[in-house]
């Protein structure tokens, strides 16, 4: 059974639905998590863990096992072919983690819905919302013709967000999709097994990213991506763009599937008593992997400032999350966007563009930005002096 009322209803539990209510949970929020899937999946498209990101599941206890499951990454780099283009560092950060975690999403869902139940708190799964209306100053949810009255509603349901539709709230953008096929492999490979690695080719972009117990995941932009790529498909996605004079050879695949993203951005991050989050709220490339970062780190945000609310803060506070992080997502998906425009440079631009991502890597402090900027870290908030 549905409760009849909760303080907040969190919709989607992916990281940034479940980190929303991890946030508020920690903070005795009241927290009903609704998800439409019957069970969470195994296969999962983000790979990777920023610094910043880390930081921020620190506040909620959630790094910690984090880390002890992940390949710890100590540098991020570009290549074209056998061609190192630039080595970004991250052993220099400032921060506690000066490294990027290399884990499936579908292990950091685990590990966050794991610390929801230490704290009571279980994801009612198959739940669809099929109605928002206000309610004084709070709203009445329908979930699968139950009623459910609730403070606040936090779309966190990702691309296709139920929650912002019912809202009436705009999603700006191309209309135009880019197709991705992405796939955990077992390669015999020279590549490091500690460092993620990014090529660049004029059919598009290959992200390299090994995974625990030698699992190598690999995310390309192609024209038309197969339901489920085989082995086959796979090592011609790899002899076209990854390593020439000594080429990847793929042993074994784990599992392949293919997704498609927009490049859009909600009108706005709340509307009244409705706050969106994630995906639900901005959508691009996954070049630089920084969806899923920049959802959680919207989670922690905004499941702080709606607990400091129900704790009698201004809602102001909740202008105050959209001020900050409808930009801070406007700045990733132009990041994103420039990543890509950057492989799909054409031949006769190559060379000019790897002789200037040479230049960059020579320089220390322009290194030093980029880092800062693939970490999330040039997005933490100044400290007070």
């Amino acid at each position: 059974m549905l409760p009849t009322s909760t303080d907040v209803l969190v919709v989607g539990a992916g990281p940034t639905g479940l980190a929303t209510a991890l946030t508020l949970a920690r903070r005795g929020v009241e927290v009903t998590v609704l998800d439409r899937l019957a069970a969470p999946p195994t296969t999962s498209r983000a790979a990777v863990v920023h610094a910043y990101t880390l930081e921020v599941l620190d506040r909620i206890g959630a790094a910690a096992p984090l880390i002890a499951q992940a390949v710890r990454t100590p540098r991020f780099t570009v290549r074209d072919r056998d061609r190192l283009l630039l080595s970004v560092p991250f052993h220099d950060l400032p921060s506690r983690f000066p490294y990027a975690l290399l884990i499936s999403q579908a292990v950091t869902e685990a590990v966050l819905t794991e610390q929801l139940a230490e704290l009571g708190v279980q994801v009612r799964r198959s739940r669809q919302l099929t109605g928002l209306s206000r309610a004084g100053d709070g709203m009445l949810a329908q979930v699968d013709g139950e009623e459910l009255r609730t403070r606040f509603v936090v779309g966190a349901d990702g691309l296709h967000s139920t929650v912002r539709q019912l809202a009436g709230i705009g999603f700006t953008g191309s209309s135009d999709e880019e197709s991705f096929v992405l796939a955990d492999v077992r390669v015999r490979s020279v590549l490091p097994r500690d460092e993620a690695a990014l090529f660049l080719a004029r059919s598009g972009p290959l992200v390299w990213a090994p995974l625990p117990d030698g699992v190598v995941r690999l995310v390309a932009a192609v024209e038309t991506a197969p339901v489920e790529p085989d082995a086959a498909y796979l090592q011609a996605l790899l002899d076209e763009r990854g390593p020439a004079r000594r080429p990847d050879r793929v042993t074994e695949v784990l599992w392949g599937s293919r997704f498609r993203v927009h490049h859009r951005i909600a009108d706005t991050f709340r509307a009244g008593p409705v706050l969106l989050a994630g995906d639900a709220g901005h959508v691009h490339s996954p070049a630089g992997g920084q969806g899923m970062n920049l959802g959680i780190c919207d989670a922690v945000a905004l499941g702080t400032a709606v607990a400091d609310v129900l704790d009698g803060g201004p809602e102001t506070l909740l202008d105050d999350y959209n001020a900050r992080q409808r930009p801070m997502a406007e700045d990733v998906l132009s990041f994103a966007a420039g990543l890509t425009r950057m492989a799909a440079v054409s031949p006769a631009g190559r060379p000019a563009r790897d002789v200037l991502l040479r230049l960059v890597g020579a320089v220390p402090p322009v290194r030093r930005r980029i880092a800062l900027r693939l970490s999330g870290l040039s997005h933490r908030a100044p400290t007070p002096s």
